[in-house]
This record gives structure tokens, sequence and C-alpha cells, in this order.
């Protein structure tokens, strides 16, 4: 059964991928392996960023902060989809998510050497979308609770 659940999601994540345009492809692959990962624990932030090689863009300085989506590609697509409205350039997601916020400890360090803290919190997410794929996280909004509005 486990077997199944695995080939399953292996073959939902490569129709997804295989589904893209060529030009946004790339984008959207890199969103998912900075952002995406549904067993994110605030105890694997050093593990999880260093392992995907995440750090400042053209450069070997350590990514201040870093979000990691807890929840599949699917769910996060839909945003740019039917889940989400527009919010200035990007889409707000209209349902909050899970998150690990992984912020930098150790400012101005460089790879190999990044030690981050993380954080668990439930927010609406602010992502780009190109022809209806994620391929920018620009933010996390505050979820307020309905008693609090």
């Amino acid at each position: 059964m486990e077997m199944m659940l695995k080939l399953g999601f292996l073959l939902l994540f490569v129709s997804t991928v295989l589904c893209q345009p060529a030009d946004v492809a790339p984008r959207y692959r890199k969103f998912i392996e900075q952002h995406i990962n549904t067993g994110m624990n605030i105890n694997r932030c050093n593990v999880e960023i260093s392992k995907r090689g995440i750090a400042k863009t053209n450069s070997n300085d350590c990514k201040e902060t870093n979000t990691f989506i807890r929840a599949n590609t699917g769910t996060v697509r839909s945003v740019c989809e039917n889940a989400g409205v527009q919010d200035g350039g990007f889409t707000r997601s209209l349902q909050p998510f899970d998150l690990v916020v992984c912020k930098l400890r150790n400012q101005g360090a460089r790879l190999p050497r990044c030690d981050y803290r993380g954080q668990l919190t439930t927010r609406y997410i602010k992502i780009k979308c190109e022809q209806r794929f994620p391929v920018h996280f620009e933010g996390d909004i505050i979820a307020l609770s309905s008693g609090s509005r």
C-alpha cells in the first residue's frame, strides 16, 4: 500500500512537471525546490536549506529567510488557478497554509556556515503566478481569525 502511495505521488509530480509550458518549467521547479516540503518541521531548516542549495540569488551568501509551505504541489498550484485572488502583481491564497519560516541566526554568513531557526505558523501566501504555475514566493500574510476582525 505504501509503495502504491509513493508511486501515485511520483506520477502526480511527473505529470504536473511535464504539463508546464517550457518557458515556465525551470522557474516552477525552482519554486518547488525552495518552498514546497509537506513534512517540514522547525528543526530541519539547516538540513533542508543546505541539501537544496538555497542561497541568495547568484551568490554564496546565506539567504536571510526562506519559507517552506507544508502542502503538496497541486494544492499550492491551485492558488494560481482557482484558490487565489489577485493582489497587485501577485496572487494571494484564499485559505491559509501551514508554513515553516526559517530565519538566519548568523547574519552575514556564507555557505556552508548558514544557521537557521525555524518557526511554525499558519498564514495566507502571496505568490507570483505565470501561466497558472507558481514561480516566486513573495511573502505571507497573517491569517486573522473571524473573531478578531
